[in-house]
This record gives structure tokens, sequence and C-alpha cells, in this order.
């Protein structure tokens, strides 16, 4: 998942679990505060915290979990997993 807010680009990825958290400064306080333990992110362009913080935020509210995208495209959970 890509988002921008500012100058800031964030890219966060579902990791295999136990890979743990991969991510900086502003970006790793907010994943650990809202409790993710496995994903890998980075930050593009602009380093100011509060574009950051802002950008993870956004990208986080726009992730969606496989049973909406199963919902929304009309298929089977296992049409999801195994195209």
């Amino acid at each position: 998942m890509e988002a921008r807010f500012g100058g800031a680009q964030v890219f966060l990825k579902p990791a295999a679990a136990g890979t743990g958290l991969v991510a900086g400064g502003a970006m790793r306080a907010v994943l650990e505060s809202v409790g993710i333990k496995d994903v890998l992110a980075k930050s593009k362009g602009s380093s100011n915290p509060h574009n950051l913080v802002k950008a993870t935020i956004t990208a986080l509210s726009e992730m969606r979990d496989a049973y909406t995208i199963a919902g929304t495209r009309g298929i089977s959970m296992d049409k999801v997993f195994r195209g």
C-alpha cells in the first residue's frame, strides 16, 4: 500500500510471520502504537515526521482485508487466495 501526504510518501507491505517490524523513525512509532508486528515499510520524499505520520495513517486506513476484497469482487475466499 502506498500513500502520500504533503511531500512524504510511504510504502507498506505485509511481511511473513516472525519478520518483525522493519520501519524507521516516525513510521515505526505509528505502527508499534497500533500493534502491527510483521510489516516492511519504506518512506520516500520528505522526512518531515508530521507528514510521515499522516501518510502512514492514511496508508493504514486504505488497507483492505481478504473478506472485503472477496465481497467487492463477488468471489469466494478460496478464489481470492488461489486465483
